[in-house]
């Protein structure tokens, strides 16, 4: 039996037609939206063989599960291409630069590390398949189309996917506020994975004493902590500022 989920919001409709249409079901657009934005999805979906309905407001948050669907849900094919470490790691053509999450709980903070992840132009985002919140439609939206954009891959277990890559020389570098080096003082030029933990809680003990060292974000105002995604990017453009200069 077919496995469907839904996604919503323009762009991650739109970029799923654009990286996957042969995944997508069918599209449902709200009957009263006429506006150029929706007439150039319809005339995008219909360049790809894709089946559109005119559909209420209800049945569309319905099936989007918010109000927040900009009027636009697109059934797809839940399965996904299963992609490993290697796939990525095999086929770099410049050092690798990957984005590790241990343990994201909120969707929104997922979508915006996928987000971030692709505007740096990581490698890939690499998440534990237990205690982590998932590609959810919700994710997907946040991410604007990143989610079809970055591989995004999905380990057993975080610590050994962490040892398989410093096997294949991928420097792991955890991010913690309680480190002595900041990630200025480090060299990214060579493959680098940024290890990021969840909101509140930072990196697990296990993921924490396999990273090869941790670094800090230099901190001068009164916060104590910032975003992951935040965080995120701050560490991934410091590695793409290191290689471009």
């Amino acid at each position: 039996m077919l496995e469907t989920r839904f996604i919503h919001g323009f762009h991650a409709v739109t970029a799923k037609l654009r990286h996957d249409p042969e995944s997508i079901i069918e599209i449902h657009v709200a009957a009263q939206r006429g506006d150029a934005r929706a007439r150039e999805l319809l005339t995008k979906a219909e360049a790809a063989g894709v089946r559109i309905f005119p559909t209420d407001s209800a049945r569309l948050e319905g099936m989007a599960g918010t109000h927040r669907h900009q009027g636009v849900v697109a059934k797809i094919d839940a399965r996904q291409k299963a992609l490993h470490l290697d796939d990525v790691l095999d086929n770099l053509t410049e050092s690798a630069l990957i984005l590790v999450l241990d343990g994201i709980q909120d969707p929104h903070n997922l979508g915006a590390c996928l987000r971030v992840a692709d505007a740096a132009g990581a490698h890939a985002v690499v998440v534990p398949k237990d205690r982590a919140v998932g590609l959810n439609a919700t994710a997907m939206k946040v991410a604007s189309g990143a989610a079809d954009t970055v591989p995004y891959i999905v380990v057993t277990n975080l610590a050994r996917s962490l040892r398989e890559m410093q096997e294949a020389g991928v420097w792991c570098i955890g991010a913690a506020g309680e480190a002595i080096k900041s990630i200025y003082e480090i060299d990214q030029k060579v493959p680098t994975a940024w290890v990021l933990g969840a909101e509140g809680d930072g990196l697990r003990r296990l993921t924490r004493d396999t990273c090869d060292e941790l670094a800090k974000i230099p901190m001068y105002g009164s916060v104590e902590s910032l975003n992951v995604s935040v965080a995120s990017g701050i560490c991934l453009f410091e590695a793409r500022r290191q290689r471009q200069g």
